[in-house]
């Protein structure tokens, strides 16, 4: 029978960072359950931000926004990496293996995205992951290649809207606002008045079927980070952490000088200290996505250097437990999330700060349910689904204590 990666087969490191990365996902996610969240990304209309929320917001932008994506992204490539050594190591078929396990993964993430929410990534990464199999035995000349022309060509789109003429461009959001406030009201509608098989219905045809529509553009800007982590697992970076400390600390020194200026520059845009007219919100959304990029490798960089010192490590080890139950723990965070904004309501006052305040208190009680749970069984309950179907077989949940 074909057996997954033990408890004791497993790299602490990576499931702290993928912790971490799972807290900065929830801040960023939260505030688009609200029903407005769909039509304000893809109409790009003002949510009208003020006072403390805007000041939060601005924060989320230059600290968490794709910041947090992108660590999970380059995760899913290293663990890729791990994936197929270690099953190529025992034996096994291991590009049937790790087919069936993105499969999987796409049902999970359709089914998300279909029945709960329009934001829904696995589906994404499972697309990506079926491109990164034809990787896995490519030169590492080939992978940083391809990731870094993939990335160039996608900032590239990103950036085309800031050369567009305000007039001309500026025409064109003024239909595309109309369009979505139109969209707002019919949301709004739905989320207040409508029975639940008619916002699935409503959902699909409005929301989902727009969020698949763009799936090669997402698959090619996540592709990289995939590229990326693929490379670091090779190079055994996150595994030996001791014997790159040079380059981590390279890494550490390398993004943090390249995030100032992108970080400032999206609080610089924010406040029109620099202008880019008709183009201010796409030329904000390319700083994000510039720093994303590099406080993606600082903030991990950083947990890994942190991770050397006795006291830090012991206080990140509660990131752990949730980041062994990623999965499980992401989908109940949309799971909550949509109890409180539509079962009982909070997007009626919803807020920013209450947000924050929502998603530290759940952080923490996922923390303490996977540290619970995990002393009895060795994986989280999706995770063990997940398992059971690539292995073929029902896996051993439960921890026998002797």
């Amino acid at each position: 029978m074909l057996t997954p990666i033990t408890g004791q087969e497993r790299i602490a490191s990576l499931d702290i960072i993928r912790g971490f990365a799972l807290f900065g996902i929830f801040l960023v996610n939260f505030p688009s359950f609200h029903p407005a969240g769909y039509p304000v990304q893809m109409f790009s209309l003002d949510p009208g931000y003020t006072g403390l929320d805007r000041s939060i917001r601005l924060f989320y932008d230059m600290f968490v926004q794709t910041k947090f994506y992108t660590i999970f992204s380059f995760l899913f490539g290293l663990g890729f990496y791990i994936f197929m050594c270690r099953a190529e190591k025992k034996g096994f078929p291991v590009y049937r293996l790790f087919t069936r396990r993105l499969l999987v993964l796409l049902v999970f993430g359709l089914l998300h995205l279909i029945f709960l929410w329009y934001g829904d990534i696995l589906h994404t990464y499972a697309l990506a992951g079926f491109i990164l199999l034809f990787f896995y035995r490519k030169s590492n000349r080939v992978i940083l290649g391809w990731a870094f022309g993939l990335l160039i060509i996608v900032l590239s789109l990103m950036a085309l809207p800031l050369f567009f003429s305000d007039q001309l461009y500026g025409s064109l959001q003024q239909e595309q606002h109309a369009l979505g406030q139109q969209e707002m009201k019919r949301t709004l509608d739905m989320y207040e008045h409508a029975s639940y098989i008619e916002w699935v219905t409503y959902r699909f045809s409005a929301e989902a079927s727009d969020i698949l529509s763009n799936t090669p553009l997402t698959v090619a800007s996540i592709l990289p980070l995939f590229l990326f982590g693929l490379y670091a697992g090779r190079r055994g970076i996150l595994r030996e952490p001791d014997k790159h400390t040079r380059f981590i600390w390279l890494t550490w020194i390398g993004t943090l000088t390249m995030s100032i200026p992108l970080v400032s520059m999206v609080f610089a845009v924010e406040y029109d200290i620099v202008s880019f007219g008709a183009a201010k919100l796409d030329a904000k959304r390319l700083f994000i996505q510039l720093s994303g990029l590099t406080l993606c490798f600082f903030y991990m960089s950083s947990l890994l250097l942190l991770m050397g010192n006795r006291l830090a490590r012991t206080l990140l080890v509660p990131l752990g437990y949730a980041g062994r139950m990623a999965l499980t723990n992401y989908l109940g965070q949309t799971i909550v999330a949509l109890i409180l904004m539509r079962g009982f309501g909070l997007f009626e006052t919803f807020t920013l700060g209450i947000g924050l305040i929502i998603c530290i208190a759940v952080y923490v009680l996922q923390i303490l349910f996977s540290f619970y749970w995990l002393r009895f069984f060795r994986f989280g309950p999706l995770e063990w689904i997940w398992r059971s179907i690539t292995y073929g077989a029902l896996q051993s949940i439960k921890i026998v204590h002797k």
